[in-house]
């Protein structure tokens, strides 16, 4: 019994940071926030993607380190790596549970990660402006 409510708090965490980080993204104006559950695929490498866009480079860097402020400010979390930042056209961060892909839209249209992912359940968020 003891065993379920740690999943449960545990469960929990992760979709709290999901939400903190959708915050951060926010926080910068990142459009297009889509969250992919992957709880239930197998050999998923995290729990959930959020995939967002930024309109330029500047703004992907922006909202990128608007995600990392915001998690490590509101649940002393910090990405295990980050990488895409040399030209932040898609940066990938990597919170173990979630990972976090902020592109610019033309490669986000390249590689279209919610495709390859259709199996799982996804969720729109709306834009805030």
């Amino acid at each position: 019994m003891e065993e379920a409510k740690t999943i449960g708090t545990a469960e929990t965490q992760v979709e709290k940071l999901v939400s903190t980080i959708i915050k951060g993204i926010q926080e910068k104006k990142g459009q297009d926030i889509t969250v992919i559950d992957l709880r239930g695929i197998d050999g998923a490498i995290a729990q959930y993607f959020v995939v967002c866009q930024g309109n330029t480079p500047t703004q992907v860097e922006a909202i990128t380190d608007s995600v990392e402020e915001t998690a490590r400010i509101d649940m002393g979390e910090k990405p295990v790596r980050t990488v895409g930042l040399e030209l932040a056209h898609w940066v990938a961060m990597d919170y173990t549970d979630v990972m976090v892909h902020i592109f610019v839209p033309d490669m986000r249209s390249y590689y279209n990660i919610e495709n390859l992912w259709q199996d799982a359940p996804q969720t729109e968020v709306p834009n805030l402006d």
